[in-house]
Protein backbone atom coordinates (compact mmCIF):
# COMPACT_ATOMS: atom_id res chain seq x y z
CA UNK A 1 0.00 0.00 0.00
CA UNK A 2 1.36 3.40 -0.96
CA UNK A 3 2.14 5.67 2.00
CA UNK A 4 -0.17 8.69 2.26
CA UNK A 5 1.17 11.99 1.01
CA UNK A 6 1.99 14.37 3.83
CA UNK A 7 1.50 18.14 3.90
CA UNK A 8 4.02 18.47 6.72
CA UNK A 9 6.60 21.20 6.13
CA UNK A 10 9.88 20.02 7.74
CA UNK A 11 11.12 23.55 8.32
CA UNK A 12 7.95 24.39 10.25
CA UNK A 13 8.25 21.24 12.38
CA UNK A 14 11.84 22.14 13.27
CA UNK A 15 10.72 25.50 14.65
CA UNK A 16 8.33 23.92 17.13
CA UNK A 17 10.61 21.05 18.10
CA UNK A 18 13.18 23.64 19.15
CA UNK A 19 10.63 25.10 21.59
CA UNK A 20 9.12 21.83 22.82
CA UNK A 21 10.32 21.92 26.42
CA UNK A 22 8.66 25.28 27.04
CA UNK A 23 5.06 24.28 26.25
CA UNK A 24 3.83 24.49 29.84
CA UNK A 25 5.78 27.59 30.86
CA UNK A 26 3.21 30.45 30.86
CA UNK A 27 6.05 32.98 30.67
CA UNK A 28 8.03 31.12 28.00
CA UNK A 29 7.97 31.03 24.23
CA UNK A 30 4.33 29.88 24.21
CA UNK A 31 3.13 32.75 26.38
CA UNK A 32 0.81 34.02 23.59
CA UNK A 33 -0.97 30.65 23.47
CA UNK A 34 -1.32 30.52 27.26
CA UNK A 35 -2.87 33.97 27.17
CA UNK A 36 -5.18 33.03 24.28
CA UNK A 37 -6.11 29.58 25.59
CA UNK A 38 -9.07 30.54 27.83
CA UNK A 39 -10.64 32.40 24.91
CA UNK A 40 -10.04 29.44 22.57
CA UNK A 41 -11.55 27.05 25.08
CA UNK A 42 -14.66 29.21 25.51
CA UNK A 43 -15.28 29.04 21.77
CA UNK A 44 -14.44 25.35 21.41
CA UNK A 45 -16.57 24.17 24.32
CA UNK A 46 -19.54 26.30 23.25
CA UNK A 47 -19.40 24.98 19.68
CA UNK A 48 -19.10 21.34 20.76
CA UNK A 49 -21.86 21.69 23.34
CA UNK A 50 -24.16 23.29 20.78
CA UNK A 51 -23.45 20.79 18.03
CA UNK A 52 -23.84 17.69 20.22
CA UNK A 53 -26.50 19.04 22.64
CA UNK A 54 -24.30 18.84 25.72
CA UNK A 55 -24.73 20.71 29.02
CA UNK A 56 -21.39 22.21 30.02
CA UNK A 57 -22.55 22.46 33.65
CA UNK A 58 -22.97 18.70 33.91
CA UNK A 59 -20.18 16.34 34.96
CA UNK A 60 -18.18 14.98 32.02
CA UNK A 61 -20.27 16.83 29.39
CA UNK A 62 -18.18 15.48 26.50
CA UNK A 63 -18.37 11.82 27.57
CA UNK A 64 -18.81 9.55 24.57
CA UNK A 65 -17.20 12.02 22.15
CA UNK A 66 -13.92 11.14 20.43
CA UNK A 67 -11.85 14.26 19.84
CA UNK A 68 -8.69 14.71 17.76
CA UNK A 69 -6.37 17.58 18.65
CA UNK A 70 -4.22 17.82 15.53
CA UNK A 71 -0.99 19.72 16.07
CA UNK A 72 -1.50 19.18 19.79
CA UNK A 73 1.87 20.54 20.90
CA UNK A 74 2.24 20.11 24.65
CA UNK A 75 -1.45 19.40 25.15
CA UNK A 76 -2.87 22.82 26.04
CA UNK A 77 -6.20 21.87 24.43
CA UNK A 78 -6.05 18.08 24.75
CA UNK A 79 -6.00 18.20 28.54
CA UNK A 80 -9.13 20.37 28.98
CA UNK A 81 -11.02 18.15 26.50
CA UNK A 82 -10.04 15.06 28.54
CA UNK A 83 -11.14 16.76 31.76
CA UNK A 84 -14.55 17.35 30.17
CA UNK A 85 -14.90 13.60 29.63
CA UNK A 86 -13.91 13.20 25.96
CA UNK A 87 -11.74 10.42 24.61
CA UNK A 88 -8.81 12.41 23.24
CA UNK A 89 -6.15 11.67 20.65
CA UNK A 90 -3.42 14.30 20.47
CA UNK A 91 -1.39 14.15 17.26
CA UNK A 92 1.69 16.13 16.30
CA UNK A 93 4.26 15.87 13.52
CA UNK A 94 6.89 17.41 15.83
CA UNK A 95 8.07 14.34 17.75
CA UNK A 96 9.80 16.25 20.54
CA UNK A 97 6.49 17.79 21.66
CA UNK A 98 5.01 14.42 22.62
CA UNK A 99 7.16 13.39 25.62
CA UNK A 100 6.38 16.80 27.14
CA UNK A 101 2.66 16.27 26.53
CA UNK A 102 2.68 12.70 27.87
CA UNK A 103 4.54 13.59 31.07
CA UNK A 104 2.27 16.55 31.81
CA UNK A 105 -0.87 14.48 31.21
CA UNK A 106 0.42 11.73 33.50
CA UNK A 107 1.24 14.28 36.21
CA UNK A 108 -2.29 15.65 35.80
CA UNK A 109 -3.89 12.21 36.10
CA UNK A 110 -5.23 12.30 32.54
CA UNK A 111 -5.39 9.48 29.99
CA UNK A 112 -4.64 10.99 26.57
CA UNK A 113 -3.51 9.05 23.50
CA UNK A 114 -0.61 11.12 22.16
CA UNK A 115 0.79 10.08 18.78
CA UNK A 116 3.64 11.19 16.54
CA UNK A 117 1.70 11.22 13.28
CA UNK A 118 -0.02 13.38 10.68
CA UNK A 119 -3.60 14.04 9.63
CA UNK A 120 -2.96 12.22 6.37
CA UNK A 121 -1.63 9.11 8.11
CA UNK A 122 -4.56 9.03 10.52
CA UNK A 123 -7.01 9.37 7.64
CA UNK A 124 -5.27 6.58 5.71
CA UNK A 125 -5.61 4.36 8.79
CA UNK A 126 -9.37 4.94 8.80
CA UNK A 127 -9.48 6.85 12.10
CA UNK A 128 -12.78 8.64 12.80
CA UNK A 129 -13.66 11.38 15.27
CA UNK A 130 -16.68 13.35 16.38
CA UNK A 131 -14.60 16.53 16.64
CA UNK A 132 -11.33 17.68 15.08
CA UNK A 133 -9.55 20.59 16.74
CA UNK A 134 -7.35 22.17 14.09
CA UNK A 135 -5.96 25.18 15.91
CA UNK A 136 -3.13 27.36 14.58
CA UNK A 137 -1.90 24.62 12.24
CA UNK A 138 -3.18 25.38 8.74
CA UNK A 139 -0.83 28.36 8.32
CA UNK A 140 2.15 26.02 8.86
CA UNK A 141 1.40 23.27 6.33
CA UNK A 142 2.73 22.99 2.77
CA UNK A 143 -0.67 22.40 1.10
CA UNK A 144 -3.66 23.77 3.07
CA UNK A 145 -6.32 22.22 0.80
CA UNK A 146 -4.85 18.71 0.96
CA UNK A 147 -4.42 19.07 4.70
CA UNK A 148 -8.04 20.22 5.24
CA UNK A 149 -9.26 17.40 3.01
CA UNK A 150 -7.48 14.95 5.31
CA UNK A 151 -9.06 16.52 8.40
CA UNK A 152 -12.49 16.21 6.78
CA UNK A 153 -11.85 12.52 6.13
CA UNK A 154 -11.13 12.12 9.84
CA UNK A 155 -14.60 13.34 10.81
CA UNK A 156 -17.60 11.11 11.24
CA UNK A 157 -20.63 12.26 9.20
CA UNK A 158 -22.16 15.15 11.14
CA UNK A 159 -18.84 15.74 12.89
CA UNK A 160 -17.46 19.16 13.83
CA UNK A 161 -14.15 20.76 12.89
CA UNK A 162 -12.87 23.87 14.62
CA UNK A 163 -10.07 25.62 12.75
CA UNK A 164 -8.24 28.78 13.80
CA UNK A 165 -5.51 30.70 12.05
CA UNK A 166 -4.24 34.24 11.33
CA UNK A 167 -5.59 36.69 8.77
CA UNK A 168 -3.27 38.07 6.07
CA UNK A 169 -3.24 41.86 5.98
CA UNK A 170 -0.96 44.73 7.09
CA UNK A 171 -2.42 44.66 10.62
CA UNK A 172 -1.66 40.97 11.09
CA UNK A 173 1.91 41.56 9.91
CA UNK A 174 2.29 44.36 12.43
CA UNK A 175 0.70 42.44 15.32
CA UNK A 176 1.57 38.77 14.79
CA UNK A 177 5.08 39.20 13.40
CA UNK A 178 6.50 42.63 14.31
CA UNK A 179 4.65 42.83 17.64
CA UNK A 180 4.85 39.23 18.85
CA UNK A 181 8.25 38.27 17.43
CA UNK A 182 10.26 41.50 17.29
CA UNK A 183 8.87 43.91 19.90
CA UNK A 184 7.47 41.63 22.62
CA UNK A 185 9.77 38.68 21.75
CA UNK A 186 6.98 36.28 22.72
CA UNK A 187 8.01 34.01 19.85
CA UNK A 188 11.34 33.42 18.11
CA UNK A 189 11.76 35.39 14.91
CA UNK A 190 10.58 33.42 11.92
CA UNK A 191 7.93 31.43 13.80
CA UNK A 192 5.32 32.71 11.37
CA UNK A 193 5.51 33.51 7.67
CA UNK A 194 3.10 36.29 6.72
CA UNK A 195 2.73 34.92 3.18
CA UNK A 196 1.25 31.69 4.64
CA UNK A 197 -1.47 33.51 6.56
CA UNK A 198 -4.99 32.90 5.22
CA UNK A 199 -7.87 35.37 5.04
CA UNK A 200 -11.28 34.34 6.44
CA UNK A 201 -12.80 34.24 2.96
CA UNK A 202 -9.92 32.12 1.66
CA UNK A 203 -10.31 29.70 4.57
CA UNK A 204 -14.07 29.42 4.02
CA UNK A 205 -13.39 28.61 0.37
CA UNK A 206 -10.74 26.02 1.28
CA UNK A 207 -13.05 24.37 3.83
CA UNK A 208 -15.81 24.13 1.24
CA UNK A 209 -13.43 22.73 -1.37
CA UNK A 210 -12.35 20.14 1.20
CA UNK A 211 -15.97 19.00 1.59
CA UNK A 212 -16.87 20.77 4.82
CA UNK A 213 -19.75 23.14 5.53
CA UNK A 214 -18.64 26.30 7.37
CA UNK A 215 -21.23 27.32 9.98
CA UNK A 216 -19.53 30.01 12.06
CA UNK A 217 -16.54 32.29 12.34
CA UNK A 218 -15.38 34.66 15.04
CA UNK A 219 -12.37 36.80 15.84
CA UNK A 220 -9.99 36.46 18.76
CA UNK A 221 -9.12 40.04 19.75
CA UNK A 222 -6.32 41.12 22.06
CA UNK A 223 -6.84 44.21 24.22
CA UNK A 224 -3.43 45.70 25.13
CA UNK A 225 -5.00 47.83 27.89
CA UNK A 226 -6.69 45.00 29.81
CA UNK A 227 -3.99 42.58 28.54
CA UNK A 228 -6.64 40.02 27.72
CA UNK A 229 -8.34 38.26 24.80
CA UNK A 230 -12.02 38.22 23.87
CA UNK A 231 -14.25 36.72 21.18
CA UNK A 232 -15.61 39.14 18.58
CA UNK A 233 -18.42 38.74 16.06
CA UNK A 234 -16.96 41.46 13.84
CA UNK A 235 -13.20 41.81 14.27
CA UNK A 236 -11.46 39.01 12.36
CA UNK A 237 -8.55 41.24 11.40
CA UNK A 238 -5.78 39.18 13.04
CA UNK A 239 -6.61 35.94 14.88
CA UNK A 240 -9.85 34.18 14.00
CA UNK A 241 -11.60 30.83 14.31
CA UNK A 242 -14.12 28.90 12.24
CA UNK A 243 -16.51 26.03 12.88
CA UNK A 244 -17.46 23.59 10.09
CA UNK A 245 -19.46 20.40 9.87
CA UNK A 246 -19.13 17.31 7.73
CA UNK A 247 -22.35 16.62 5.84
CA UNK A 248 -24.33 13.55 6.89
Amino acid sequence: MQAPQSTVDPSEIAKFEAMAAEWWDPEGKFKPLHMLNPCRLDYITAQIAGEFDRNLKSSDPFAGLRILDIGCGGGLLSEPMARLGATVVGADAAERNLPVARIHAEQSGLNIDYRHTTAEALAAAGEQFDVVLNMEVVEHVADPLSYLTATRQLLKPGGLEICSTINRNPKSFAVAIIGAEVVMRWLPRGTHEWSKFITPDELYDLLQQAGLTPVDRKGFVFNPISWSWSISDRDLSVNYVTASTKPL
